[in-house]
């Protein structure tokens, strides 16, 4: 325990907030500087700063729709036809039965499981989903086991030994992992639905949506595997320069969710301006594709600078970790790409393991060549 027995809740806080800092993990909010090159955000295709775009999408707004507040539940009255549209287009796009939308991944994938959970279910998480899905399942109590991270042979193990001791089984992953980089094995995780008829798989496409797939839906609809997730859950927050995120499902999963998944019914709804956006985005993605093929390929070539370096490195997307070790260390790497124009936040403990306080660049079309050349020479030098 992190406190002390006699000692007011202030002084307990103190004491933990120095320990941190004690051991260079005491985070504190940064502010962006100018005039730098911006490598920590999430803006995958570069649509932040893309002013004609919006313009663009200002041009065909309509008064309605320029709301800034829901100011309402949508159970109560923040069900604004902007909502409705986005999420019958999302369910087009998809060629699914239905989609909802939420306030974020955060709410989305804290919500969504214990909605659906029962006493007879039970989850299995690749050892590296990210936080929120892991409390989303702690919030749902139900049993749940952690496989090793991207092996899904000791998820095959899993299953074979407890699935049939349940009703439902939800088998949840990313798409492309936020710390390191790589991806799942779809056809893989596939598979291992196909052999267990309770098994339902849960994937989260943060980092794919906008940047993976010909139309930009992600790296399951790359696959053409996308009709075989059970709950396909996209934000809008990072390559849609947006706000929310939505889940492509069934119908009645979709029914269900919006009277049991606690953070879409107790929350005020999006503002119909960002619902607008977010739809106004999701009909660009198919002409962006070469935004995503500059990011990726951007990928590709600063993760292989950095294997060159004798680090491990093993990206396949638009994030890529320079692994460093050491909390000081990680901090000092930063400050020497900022001190040369890029801005990139260290990575520390208990956001990855400790040992492996890194930088995580994540790349964005709006990077330029001479800046991305002028980085892959600091990554050498």
């Amino acid at each position: 325990m992190w406190y002390t027995v006699g000692m007011d809740f202030v002084t307990r806080i103190e004491a933990e907030l120095a320990r941190l800092g004690a051991r260079g993990c005491l985070r504190r909010l940064p502010r962006m500087p100018e005039g730098l090159c911006n490598l920590s955000s999430n803006d995958y295709l570069g649509l932040l700063g893309d002013e004609a775009l919006r313009e663009a999408f200002y041009a065909g707004l309509s008064r309605e729709a320029r709301a800034l507040s829901a100011a309402s539940s949508r159970l109560l009255t923040g069900n604004v036809p902007e909502a409705e549209a986005l999420e019958g287009d999302l369910a087009a796009a998809y060629g699914a039965e239905a989609a909802l939308v939420f306030d974020s991944g955060y709410h989305a994938n804290t919500g969504i499981v214990p909605a659906l959970a029962g006493p007879k279910t039970l989850v299995l998480a690749d050892k590296l989903s990210h936080a929120s899905m892991i409390d989303g399942i702690r919030a749902a109590g139900c049993d749940f086991f952690r496989y090793r991270h991207n092996d899904l042979g000791h998820a095959r193990r899993l299953l074979e030994r407890h699935a049939g001791d349940y009703e439902d089984v939800f088998v949840m992953t990313e798409s492309v992992f936020s710390m390191d980089g790589d991806r799942v094995d779809l056809a893989g995780l596939v598979a291992l639905k196909r052999d267990f008829p309770n098994v339902a798989l849960y994937l989260d496409e943060a980092h794919g949506v906008g940047v993976f797939g010909e139309t930009g839906l992600g790296c399951a609809h790359e696959a053409g595997l996308a009709g075989e997730i059970d709950l396909l859950v996209g934000t809008c927050g990072k390559a849609w320069s947006s706000l929310g995120a939505y889940v492509v499902c069934r119908r009645a999963v979709r029914e269900l969710l919006v009277n049991r998944a606690r953070p879409f019914v107790f929350t005020t709804a999006l503002p119909p301006v960002n619902l607008a956006w977010t739809r106004f985005v999701l009909h660009a993605l198919a002409g962006m594709g070469a935004r995503r093929a500059r990011v990726r390929a951007m990928g590709r070539r600063l993760a292989e600078a950095i294997r060159a370096t004798g680090r491990p490195c093993v990206s396949d997307s638009q994030i890529v970790p320079f692994v460093v070790g050491g909390n000081e260390a990680a901090a000092a790497e930063a400050a020497r790409f900022r001190e040369a124009g890029f801005y990139v936040l260290p990575i520390r403990p208990p956001t990855v393991p400790e040992g492996t306080a890194r930088l995580r660049f994540s790349l964005t079309a709006a990077v330029s060549d001479v800046d991305f050349e002028r980085l892959l020479g600091l990554i050498h030098g």
